[in-house]
């Protein structure tokens, strides 16, 4: 998820409040596949259960959320801010429409954390590491291919168009079809964390997006700050590595005594300290330089 928001924020300096809307679309689109009554499909000789299917089209229907976004946003002259909105409240009613309710339990069914496969291969002393491994590895799986995206000519000139959209017209690139594409591409990385959350959590809630934008925003801007002062990082491994401690901050709190009612509120202050630490760093650049 913290990748996603990176694109929008870092990348193409969007405000897209898509982001709580398609991260419960993931979860939506997840809960209605599993709950279909089809364990799978076969394609060809190999049966793919619907527990990973879930994945790829969470993906897209993602992408979906995003295109959608970008046309109201570039063809339509609609302030970015906006578009969001507008899209993030019409998703609330869609995802409901998926879902068929507003709170789908799936705990009988097999999911990608639960199942015979991961059941043999983390058995014994592996078996209380399973899901942290498995996140993990959809997490460097997600950064690899947008690493590699990103070295693309298609990835260069989605990087260009949120620090110089000039240069890319001269490109002869329609910069509104790639910001088109990067709000596409963010929205699929966005609906497929709620895929994996409603799998990890085993249930679906109509209400689990809500702050969604709130909490990448706090993780990328953590995350920026490590990479700037290692130069060896990414920025994708920034958003990786900020999304990790904006959850140690949380936990942190809850282990000092506050309530987890209070995690809203925790991660606005949080987010207040963030922004505000951020802004000192960079007056003491400009007044350096």
């Amino acid at each position: 998820m913290a990748m996603g928001i990176y694109i929008t924020y870092s990348i193409l300096d969007f405000p897209d409040l898509t982001a709580d809307g398609s991260f419960p679309l993931g979860g939506a689109v997840t809960a209605a596949l599993m709950t279909s009554g089809v364990s799978g499909i076969r394609i060809f000789e190999l049966f793919i259960p619907m527990y990973i299917l879930a994945l790829p089209v969470a993906f897209l229907i993602g992408m979906l959320a995003g295109i959608a976004t970008g046309i109201i946003h570039v063809k339509f002259k609609i302030r970015d801010l906006i578009s969001g909105i507008i899209v993030m409240t019409g998703l609330f009613t869609i995802n409901l429409r998926i879902a068929g309710a507003a709170n789908v339990p799936i705990f009988r069914l097999e999911n990608l954390f639960e199942n015979p496969f991961v059941s043999r291969l983390f058995s014994g002393v592996l078996q209380p590491y399973t899901n942290v491994v498995l996140i993990f590895l959809a997490v460097i799986l997600c950064k690899t291919a947008l690493d590699a995206y990103l070295k693309t000519k298609s990835g260069l000139i989605l990087r260009a168009v949120g620090d110089n959209s000039q240069f890319v017209t001269t490109l002869a690139v329609d910069k509104g079809n790639v910001k088109i594409l990067g709000l596409a591409i963010a929205n699929g990385l966005i609906a497929l964390s709620g895929s994996l959350m409603t799998q990890w959590q085993r249930v679906f809630d109509l209400q689990q997006g809500t702050g969604t934008m709130v909490i990448g925003l706090a993780s990328v801007i953590i995350g920026m700050s490590f990479t700037k002062q290692l130069s060896f990082l990414k920025a994708t491994s920034g958003a990786v590595i900020g999304s990790i401690l904006y959850r140690a901050c949380i936990a942190i709190a809850i282990q000092l005594g506050l309530s987890a009612n209070d995690l809203k509120l925790i991660t606005a202050v949080l987010l207040f300290v963030i922004l505000v630490l951020s802004q000192s760093k960079k007056k003491k650049v400009n007044a350096n330089a």
